[in-house]
């Protein structure tokens, strides 16, 4: 060195934020040689991947990474000698001022990295004076607390006895355990969560701990691996998580249980933050192999995060207290058969008004590409309550991996009687054609379609063991305005009105087959129950009145149209349908089951050789208003009330179906001549010469004129001033009466003779 460094004011230690790009930094004080310097990138010592420049220089160097640090990385530049003497001086030998300042310069510079170090320890203030901070002996401070006594000397103290008061106005003074212990804590008791010990023990040791004490349990970051399942009892307050449990444990075993079972209701509990994994992906063939079993809850707030490879991810479960009003955040619930089941075990149980938020319910294309799947499944065990009403669903997606393959992978499975389920805001993608399949009597589902992949609509899925109907999806995705509305078919807004008087004791209605409950002979064909008109019905003021073997309905073309709404305004109608196959050959309970409605049961009865209600269409049943759906086979029916138990009167009739259909409501055709108040009729003729002031008749059939009814009469060329008369001759028969009124004959060229009837 041609002169010694010169020790500045300048701290030994220099701080960056690495922007990523940047590779030079500087550190502003002298070193001796490169080794003085060290670096910390991020708080770790590195030796190597950098230069050092400016050893020996008063001002300091720079180091010169070969790689940037990334960005937002903290480096440290820290002058830290070797604590010896490196020169001597020897007796009467020459004192060289440079070796002596050298010298000198080290020193300095030891001290100021003492300096330094002394900056960050615990100290006395220079304004105190006395005061013991000696550390008691190792036996005396051993499984003791460090503190401070009453005049603020180091003493210790024992863990259960100190008592510490947090700097809170009212604060209750409480030794340091209980603190420590106020949440408890899974690595407390001995869980690693490094993925490859065995936590289940420390877990479950936890967890009773947690029960035991009616406190709050906190599962840290991590993996933890268990070989046994795990629960957590209801008297815990509650539980958080923010790593991930791993069961590695034996099939047909829930891996995580929270709340009792039995009769005990769990309040007003929180689960945050479940995570739960299976080391390998389960069989799906053991419903008893379960990620998540929540139990009993009443009032909870459950956040689930993921749930990994189970038979069923997450259930749901009233034992012998209900599953209710609690809320459940739904994340990631992937490669389970059935993603989430809402589920009761027993008659005393029952799972209702639940709300659930989210919830991705998806399966790898790889997973058993041969198995059916599952979104949400409602379900009960043998003999267990049925009734799941009032189950919320806000945003569910489901990427089931069905389509195009010859497994289903249908996002609900609704297995119980529930009633008022809806599902909002429905993301459908690789899934089948249904949105829900039903299996029982649910009712009053409303399945809200946001999205669907499919190019072709979404419908619900009505299996064989289906007793009611009913249930909607709004397809949002697809014209959803037009979706929106409801087509009306038909209507007869007042049957008073819509009556016709077939003849003296006959009565018929507009639109409408009269029907009876006992038709004669060997009936087979639609229009040997369609009568025109009968004799069973009284008039009233404002309708008409079933009595005894009466009946009244629509007759519909239901060859694309399987599903329609009847609605009817009378005092306890009771709902019928008749249905026909190709050719309007009559289908009865030999060929299955033809129809199904949504509020209530249909059961054929051979006598009409018809399917009725099994109960009155009241407001207090909830049958008002019923929602029919056809098979497949039906290509005609017949839709309507009948009097089946006491008389009653009938004012309105309105049916409707999905505003995307249009079907044919049949009446007044050749075939099926019933439902119209006029009739018409012409037949050709060449009347003869009429005599000045003369006549000449002819008689045309027109099937059904009788006496009474007002008839008309007109030719289809000039007349000349002969007038054309009509009256009903006899029964189906008009006479017409060609009049001249003129003083010569006429001789008309021969025509065509119009009648027409109108019914009172």
């Amino acid at each position: 060195m041609a002169e010694h460094i010169r020790i500045g004011d300048v701290a030994p230690r220099v701080h960056y934020v690495a922007d990523g790009a940047q590779t030079a930094f500087v550190y502003p004080f002298p070193i001796f040689e490169a080794d003085d310097l060290d670096v910390h990138v991020d708080g770790l010592l590195i030796t190597n991947g950098y230069a050092v420049s400016g050893a020996g220089k008063s001002e300091g160097g720079i180091v010169t990474f070969a790689v940037a640090p990334a960005h937002g990385a903290r480096v440290v530049l820290r002058r830290r000698l070797v604590m010896e003497r490196v020169t001597d001086y020897q007796p009467n030998g020459v004192l060289r001022a440079k070796t002596l300042n050298d010298e000198l310069d080290r020193q300095m510079a030891a001290l100021q990295e003492l300096r330094e170090d002394a900056t960050g320890a615990l100290r006395q203030s220079p304004g105190e004076v006395g005061g013991q901070f000696q550390l008691p002996l190792r036996p005396a401070r051993a499984n003791r607390l460090l503190g401070f006594d009453s005049v603020g000397d180091v003493t210790t103290f024992s863990r259960g006895e100190a008592t510490l008061s947090a700097p809170f106005p009212g604060a209750i003074p409480r030794t340091v355990e209980d603190k420590l212990a106020e949440r408890l804590s899974a690595r407390d008791f001995g869980a690693m969560g490094d993925g490859v010990n065995d936590d289940g023990p420390a877990l479950q040791a936890a967890m009773n701990a947690a029960a035991a004490s009616g406190k709050f349990l906190d599962i840290g970051e991590g993996t933890y691996r268990t070989t046994i399942p795990l629960t957590l009892p209801g008297a815990a307050a509650g539980l958080s998580m923010r790593g991930a449990i791993l069961y590695a444990g034996p099939g047909g075993e829930a891996a995580l249980t929270l709340g009792d079972g039995a009769a005990i209701r769990n309040r007003a509990k929180i689960y945050q933050g479940l995570r739960v994994l299976r080391a390998g992906l389960s069989s799906w063939e053991d419903e008893r192999d379960i990620g998540i079993l929540i139990r009993n809850q009443d009032s909870g707030l459950i956040d689930i995060r993921q749930v990994e490879m189970f038979t069923i991810g997450v259930q749901t479960l009233g034992v012998e207290r209900g599953f209710e009003d609690s809320v459940l955040y739904l994340g990631r619930i992937v490669d389970n058969r059935y993603g989430l089941d809402v589920r009761t075990a027993s008659a005393a149980g029952w799972n209702t008004s639940v709300r659930y938020y989210g919830g991705h319910f998806a399966h790898s294309l790889a997973t058993y590409p041969e198995k059916d799947r599952y979104g949400i499944r409602l379900s009960a065990a043998p003999g267990a309550y049925v009734a799941h009403n009032r189950h919320v669903f806000d945003g569910p997606a489901f990427e089931l991996q069905s389509r195009d393959r010859v497994i289903d992978g249908i996002p609900f499975l609704i297995q119980v009687n529930s009633r008022g389920a809806i599902a909002r805001n429905i993301r459908m993608e690789g899934c089948d054609p249904y949105v829900a399949r039903h299996t029982g009597a649910a009712q009053d589902h409303v399945y809200e379609v946001a999205w669907a992949s499919q190019g072709y609509g979404i419908d619900i899925d009505y299996t064989a063991t289906a007793t009611r109907v009913g249930s909607v999806v709004r397809a949002m995705h697809q014209a959803a305005a037009y979706r929106e509305a409801t087509r009306t078919v038909a209507e007869i807004p007042s049957l008073r009105a819509a009556a016709i008087r077939w003849n003296g004791s006959e009565t018929g209605f507009e639109k409408l087959a009269c029907l009876s409950t006992n038709v004669s002979g060997t009936p087979t064909l639609l229009p040997h129950f369609t009568f025109p008109a009968l004799d069973s019905y009284t008039l009233t003021e404002r309708g008409v009145i079933l009595t005894g073997g009466g009946g009244i309905g629509f007759v519909v073309d239901t060859r694309r149209c399987k599903e329609f709404a009847l609605a009817v305004d009378a005092d306890d109608p009771r709902m019928i349908i008749q249905c026909f196959g190709a050719g309007n050959v009559l289908l009865t309970a030999a060929d299955g089951e033809m129809v199904r409605a949504s509020g209530m049961s249909l059961t054929y009865v051979s006598g009409p050789r018809w399917w009725q209600g099994n109960a009155d269409s009241n407001d207090a049943n909830l049958t008002r208003l019923q929602v029919i759906r056809l098979a497949p086979e039906v290509q005609t029916a017949i839709i309507g009330v009948a009097r089946i138990g006491t008389d009653y009167e009938v004012r309105s009739l309105r049916l409707a179906c999905d505003p995307s259909q249009s079907p044919a409501v049949l009446y007044g055709t050749p075939e099926l001549p019933h439902g119209v108040r006029e009739l018409k009729a012409e037949m050709a003729w060449d009347a003869p010469s009429i005599a000045a002031g003369g006549s000449a008749q002819v008689n045309v059939p027109c099937a059904g004129v009788r006496p009474g009814d007002f008839v008309q009469a007109a030719f289809s060329l000039s007349t000349s001033g002969v007038v054309f008369l009509a009256q009903v001759g006899a029964q189906d028969v008009v006479t017409v009466t060609a009049w001249n009124r003129s003083g010569a004959a006429v001789d008309l060229n021969p025509g065509i003779v119009r009648v027409r009837a109108v019914k009172s």
